[in-house]
């Protein structure tokens, strides 16, 4: 595995912000409670993470140790508000469902986590990779809790698209459960704690189940090898 894949995998599977470091969990839980919602804010923070973890790793020699953190706030609150000012240019409807939770990006302790003990120690390169990591791991798992409470609570997947998409995008709504079938707890804030924990716990378990698949294969070969020198 080379380095950047290292990388790439540590950033948005075995550190995964949300699911392991437990990071972000207030918009997380605030904004997914439809696949739109998700969607605009996971757009938002990868916007923020990338172009924060990539200024700061370019401009880290430049920082004095004594002012790290308040530049590292200003670098976030200009790409926050570059986030802001094109969703309420191109999405603003969108915007006005997510506006509160997209500006405390500035605050969002998983960014300045990966901008403190990552990008400002790390090449550009590698920075670049592990904020892309960082937000698609982000994404996936406000992505699952949305669609996980949109389906459950209301009975449909990807409704309100077109706040992001367009008119055409309308199309796109599946009416998938009745009335009967749906759990409107989902669609309310306890709700989200009760959905989060169990895609926390399936996350976790299916980690754990890869890490032992990946250390049980070496330790199989090894026993092999000694049984095929001996038939040979």
């Amino acid at each position: 595995m080379s380095h950047g894949t290292q990388i790439f995998s540590n950033a948005w599977l075995h550190n995964n912000p949300a699911w392991i470091q437990l990071l972000g969990l207030c918009p997380l839980l605030a904004v997914s409670t439809s696949v739109v919602n998700a969607l605009g804010l996971s757009l938002a923070t990868a916007l923020v993470m990338v172009g924060a973890s990539s200024s700061i790793a370019m401009l880290r020699r430049w920082i004095p140790d004594f002012a790290r953190l308040p530049c590292f706030v200003l670098i976030i609150a200009t790409f926050t508000t570059a986030a802001m000012l094109l969703l309420q240019a191109f999405a603003f409807e969108l915007y006005l469902s997510i506006a509160l939770f997209v500006q405390i990006i500035v605050t969002n302790c998983m960014i300045l986590s990966r901008a403190e003990s990552f990008a400002s120690r790390q090449s550009l390169g590698a920075s670049v990779i592990d904020a892309l990591g960082t937000a698609l791991g982000f994404a996936i798992a406000l992505l699952l809790l949305g669609g996980f409470r949109e389906l459950l609570g209301s009975g449909t997947l990807f409704a309100g698209m077109s706040q992001l998409f367009g008119p055409s995008a309308q199309a796109w709504q599946l009416d998938l459960l009745t009335e009967d079938w749906q759990i409107r707890l989902l669609s309310l804030p306890p709700g989200a704690f009760l959905a989060a924990g169990l895609l926390l716990a399936g996350a976790n378990a299916l980690i754990n189940r890869i890490s032992r698949s990946s250390t049980e294969q070496p330790e199989s070969a090894g026993d092999d090898a000694p049984q095929n020198q001996g038939q040979t």
